[in-house]
């Protein structure tokens, strides 16, 4: 460690912190009650806070621009995942450890059922909650008895996966102009013809949804680049924890923070979910046929950027908000 660049010793580990004794059946690289005997792992539990932060600027658009329920929802639960992950973190208890990790399965499982009902029947909605609540129960009861934390990675992977891969299969062939059914098509087809005035509107609004597209595919990979990004210097974390220990000792603190693994995890799978439960709100909107009456906000990469509904003016066209660059 330079000379000149302030730093604290990390000291020993205390052996008896508040919540001993430990009874998760995961730890983490991160020393135990280093920094403070009231949080086992200080920078695993404070990270957690972006995922409050998020959440509440989650729920706030949702009730401020109108958008579906079950986006509101996950929202909650997206929250919930935060607070039982900073409870997780703080104890190390097994029962705080089951918040943290169940709670993202039902967060997926309500993305899966808004993804997957758009558009279907009131029996076909049925079924699928039906399904996904039998299937949350499943994997709840099957990893209390396995305790291995393998299953739940493993199950929530494969959940988002089908998620994200479902919801921009439906993205494509929704938006896509060469994709999907033309109004000048079905016009041909019942026997009629567009007039030159519509056939205008329709080559502006093919416009209009490929800039959405494309915006929504830079969403997506920004989105899925952070995420993955997350999970391999968790991976990292992991393989090379006595190494990461001994350097965080050289550094000391605040500096040896930085090479917290799994906080970066946090900060970064949590950011990474933001923006894919609000790709899901825009791609809603899209799909329900009301591109022109919500806009992306996402003035700056690193801000989270939000789904707003736009303003109407009197001779009907659409002001929208100009304090914030529109994407």
């Amino acid at each position: 460690m330079p000379s000149w660049l302030p730093s604290v010793s990390y000291g020993a580990p205390n052996p008896g912190g508040y919540w001993d004794p430990v009874t998760s059946t995961i730890n983490w690289c991160e020393e135990d009650y280093y920094a403070t005997p009231y949080a086992a792992e200080m920078v695993n539990t404070l990270t957690n806070l972006l995922f409050m932060y998020l959440a509440f600027l989650g729920v706030q658009s949702c009730r401020k621009n109108g958008h579906d329920t079950i986006f509101l929802v996950s929202f909650i639960g997206y929250l919930l995942v935060g607070m039982g992950s900073f409870l997780f973190h703080a104890t190390l208890k097994y029962p705080m450890q089951l918040v943290d990790e169940l709670s993202m399965i039902y967060t997926t499982c309500l993305m899966c059922y808004a993804t997957f009902s758009y558009s279907r029947t009131r029996l076909f909605s049925l079924l699928l909650a039906l399904f996904l609540i039998s299937l949350a129960i499943f994997i709840t009861l099957y990893y209390h008895y396995l305790q291995d934390p393998a299953f739940h990675q493993s199950a929530y992977a494969l959940l988002t996966a089908i998620v994200l891969f479902r919801a921009m299969y439906v993205m494509e062939f929704s938006l896509r102009p060469s994709l999907k059914q033309s109004e000048e098509a079905y016009r041909v087809r019942e026997g009629r013809s567009m007039n030159k005035e519509e056939k205008v509107v329709s080559r502006e609004m093919d416009r209009r949804d490929r800039k959405i597209l494309g915006t929504m595919w830079t969403m997506i990979a920004y989105g899925l680049s952070v995420f993955l990004g997350g999970f391999y210097i968790w991976h990292l974390d992991n393989k090379y924890c006595l190494l990461l220990r001994e350097w965080r000792r050289e550094l000391g603190m605040p500096w040896g923070f930085v090479l917290e693994g799994h906080g970066w995890w946090h900060l970064m799978t949590g950011t990474g979910a933001y923006f894919y439960i609000t790709w899901g709100i825009w791609l809603r909107h899209c799909l329900n046929g009301r591109q022109d009456e919500y806009d992306l906000s996402w003035p700056r990469v690193f801000s989270p950027p939000e789904v707003v509904r736009t303003n109407k003016v009197a001779n009907g066209d659409l002001k929208h908000d100009t304090s914030k660059k529109q994407i």
